[in-house]
C-alpha cells in the first residue's frame, strides 16, 4: 500500500518543512533589521529550531541570504522570462503585464525589502551585492531590454536606445520598494503610482500617432 505525504511521521514532516520555515524567518529578519544586524541565532529562534539545526541547512549567513534570494525572487524572474518569450500581443501590453506582475508577486510581499537591503548595505557587503547583481538585477535588466527591443523591431515603440531606457524604467520600481520600507509605508497608493508611471512610460515609448 502506497503511503501519502500526510501518513509520514510528524517529526519527518516537520524536518521537510524546516528549510522553508528558516527562509521565511530569514526574510522577516533581513527586511526588519538589515543583513549586518541579523543574527543566525535569531533566525533559528524565530523559526522555532536550534542554531545547530540551522547549520544543517545553511553554512553561514551569506548562504542563508543567497537561499532567500534564490527561493523567493529568482523563480519569479524565470517565470517572467518565459512569459515574455511566449507573448504574442503588443509590446506595450507585454511591458504593462510584466511590471504589474512584478508588483503582485514581489512588490506586495515582504521580500520586496531585499532590494532596499542591497541598496543600503552594498558597500559593506560587496560580494552579496555582486551576487544580487548577477542573479537578479542583470536578468531583470536583460528582460526589460528585450521587451523594448521587441517593441522597436515591431514598430510598436519609437526608435529608442533600449540600453539607456531600461534603467530609466527600472528606477521607479526600485524607488517604490525603498519608499514602501522606509519613508512612506502608509502614504503610498501603489495602484495610483503604477497608473501614473505606466501612463508616462508608455506614452513616451509609443510612436507618434499617424
Amino acid at each position: 500500500m502506497q503511503c501519502s505525504l500526510d501518513s509520514k511521521p510528524r517529526w519527518e514532516r516537520r524536518k521537510e518543512a524546516r528549510p522553508q520555515e528558516l527562509l521565511a524567518a530569514a526574510i522577516d529578519l533581513f527586511v526588519e533589521r538589515g543583513f549586518a544586524a541579523t543574527r543566525l541565532e535569531d533566525v533559528a529562534r524565530r523559526a522555532g529550531v536550534s542554531k545547530g539545526t540551522l547549520y544543517l541547512y545553511y553554512a553561514n549567513k551569506e548562504e542563508l541570504f543567497k537561499a532567500v534570494v534564490r527561493e523567493s525572487i529568482v523563480p519569479v524572474i524565470g517565470d517572467a522570462e518565459l512569459s515574455v518569450a511566449g507573448f504574442d500581443g503588443h509590446s506595450a501590453d507585454l511591458l504593462r503585464n510584466m511590471i504589474l506582475n512584478w508588483w503582485e508577486r514581489i512588490g506586495q510581499s515582504k521580500v520586496s525589502g531585499i532590494s532596499k537591503l542591497i541598496t543600503a548595505e552594498a558597500s559593506n557587503f560587496p560580494e552579496l551585492a555582486k551576487f544580487y547583481q548577477e542573479e537578479v538585477t542583470s536578468r531583470a535588466f536583460r528582460m526589460i531590454s528585450s521587451v523594448l527591443e521587441r517593441g522597436v523591431a515591431r514598430g510598436e515603440f519609437r526608435n529608442i536606445n533600449c540600453q539607456q531606457m531600461t534603467p530609466v524604467l527600472m528606477a521607479p520600481m526600485v524607488m517604490l520598494n525603498t519608499w514602501k520600507h522606509s519613508v512612506a509605508p502608509c502614504a503610498l497608493e501603489p495602484q495610483a503610482f503604477f497608473d501614473a508611471f505606466l501612463d508616462l512610460a508608455l506614452q513616451g515609448l509609443l510612436p507618434p500617432a499617424k
